[in-house]
């Protein structure tokens, strides 16, 4: 019956008009977002936070959560379209769908898309709303000893987050951790690399960092290499994009088996939708009668990494909402913004701010009615912003985001702040230094280092504390095989390279 209560909760928030109408914002400029090559959530997330500083939190991050999932949906439609994937996790998508758009099939493959990242998304906030609540109950219990290893179970999620590289993923992380350590020391009130500048005093600041990194960053790199976008012409209309009754039977099975294996990758820390929507369309082609049409045009090519990137937004959220750990570089994202808004992800939220709580996720389960409502008749009006030229969209994405930082304080530090991490985040681009791995270090960082010194505190400087509680020392052993495990993995293979080719 509680469960039923909580989401009688949940709707009643998420239903009032000021929640609807940025929920409608957040899956528009999502979807937008998501069909601008090059963007991404990451970035339009990070773009988001000053704009919603002087918003009530649940509508913030219903906002912020619409761009998240609107992101995924969006990115299907320049994989189909150009053969230029709107994000990462829509890679897969344009094997099947691009070759569908060649054959004349753009608007099956697009509707097929929209409905499936429907049902999906549907399926993971059903999943999200039975599991989360039983989660949070469990991790009541932690104290600081278990808050410290799981927010060092956190941080070694950079091993995850890097890219090609794991050492310049792990230095990015440092790197964050580093900047995290600017400002006031929260327990012994000492300033630490401020260098006697006032406005350092609270940080080097979450929102310039963040936009500096990933929107500032994006743009320079756009700027100097913009992509080169071929059409494939189409005639689309709401009567040839719904795709038919073989299509249906042909990707039902695929969009199920996507659909799970996105949200339980999702639910996985540090995994993720790219990841979710790879593995699902390497199982639906090994479980496919015809593994060889995968690749020229088969509708279930589409229906599994579209369900699969879908599923796996809504499982993020679950470690993100119970234990407070993100898992990707959009959740860090997110989490810094729950606290700037005032709010702290974990178990306790759910106790402490339970229309929040509730409220965001009935937002989804609306969110997703809309997309899907929205985004068939809009297609066209997406085809037609593909073709705004990078010269134009940049500067003014450039303008919104130095407006953006000087609003949450009126302080033009953070905007400078903001430039000096656009110039940094460039840097890391061209030298491939990810810089997921250092939001997630700017982030988790204070959090660690707070709940390693209260357990200390608590100790009276003995290790010991991390040990003899069960759940700190399993989640201690868990970090320490996910710091290790791609190190293991990359001797292995360099060490069984040469068996391989004899």
């Amino acid at each position: 019956m509680d469960l039923f209560q909580n989401l009688a909760l949940g709707f009643s928030v998420a239903l009032s008009p000021q929640n609807l109408i940025f929920c409608f914002v957040g899956v528009l400029m999502g979807t937008l977002i998501g069909v601008l090559p090059g963007i991404g959530p990451i970035t339009g997330i990070a773009l988001l936070i000053p704009i919603t500083y002087g918003l009530d939190s649940t509508t913030a991050l219903i906002t912020m959560a619409g761009v998240y999932y609107g992101a995924m949906y969006g990115g299907s439609t320049t994989s189909i379209l150009i053969n230029v994937p709107g994000e990462s996790s829509s890679v897969m998508t344009c094997l099947d769908g691009y070759q569908m758009a060649r054959k004349g099939r753009a608007g099956p493959a697009l509707g097929m898309a929209a409905l499936a990242s429907f049902v999906a998304g549907t399926f993971a906030v059903i999943a999200l709303t039975l599991i989360a609540k039983p989660l949070a109950d469990f991790a009541v219990s932690f104290g600081p000893a278990e808050y410290f290893a799981l927010t060092l179970l956190g941080l070694t999620l950079v091993t995850s987050l890097t890219g090609k590289s794991m050492i310049k993923g792990v230095m990015s992380g440092v790197f964050g951790l580093l900047v995290a350590s600017i400002g006031i020391d929260a327990l012994s009130g000492a300033a630490r690399f401020t260098y006697g500048n006032i406005y350092l005093l609270d940080g080097a600041g979450f929102i310039g960092v963040a936009v500096g990194l990933f929107a500032v960053s994006e743009i320079l790199v756009n700027i100097e290499d913009p992509m080169e976008r071929v059409f494939v012409k189409a005639k689309l209309t709401m009567g040839n994009m719904l795709p038919n009754r073989q299509d249906w039977r042909d990707s039902a099975g695929a969009l199920g088996r996507g659909s799970l294996i996105g949200f339980v990758v999702g639910v996985l820390p540090g995994a993720g939708a790219t990841i979710a929507s790879f593995l699902a369309y390497a199982a639906e082609k090994k479980a496919s009668k015809h593994p060889e049409k995968f690749g020229t045009g088969v509708i279930e090519g589409v229906a599994a990494p579209e369900g699969a990137n879908n599923a796996a937004t809504g499982g993020a959220l679950v470690p993100l909402l119970t234990l407070g750990i993100p898992g990707s570089g959009a959740t860090a994202v997110m989490l810094g913004a729950l606290l700037i808004h005032g709010l702290r992800p974990g178990p306790m939220l759910f106790e402490s701010n339970p229309e929040f709580v509730w409220g965001f996720i009935a937002s989804m389960y609306i969110g997703n009615v809309m997309l899907v409502i929205l985004n068939l008749p809009l297609i066209g009006m997406w085809v037609s912003l593909l073709r705004v030229p990078y010269k134009l969209l940049m500067p003014l994405i450039m303008i919104i985001s130095a407006v953006g930082v000087y609003a949450t304080d009126n302080n033009v530090f953070d905007v400078w702040v903001m430039f000096a991490f656009g110039v940094i985040g460039y840097a890391m681009r061209k030298l491939d230094f990810h810089p997921a791995p250092a939001v997630l270090g700017l982030v988790l960082g204070p959090m660690v280092e707070r709940s390693l010194r209260q357990a200390l505190t608590m100790s009276h400087g003995s290790l010991d504390i991390f040990f003899t509680s069960p759940i700190s020392a399993i989640l201690i052993v868990i970090a320490m095989l996910s710091l290790f495990t791609p190190v293991v993995r990359s001797i292995w293979r360099r060490a069984g390279a040469p068996v391989m080719q004899t």
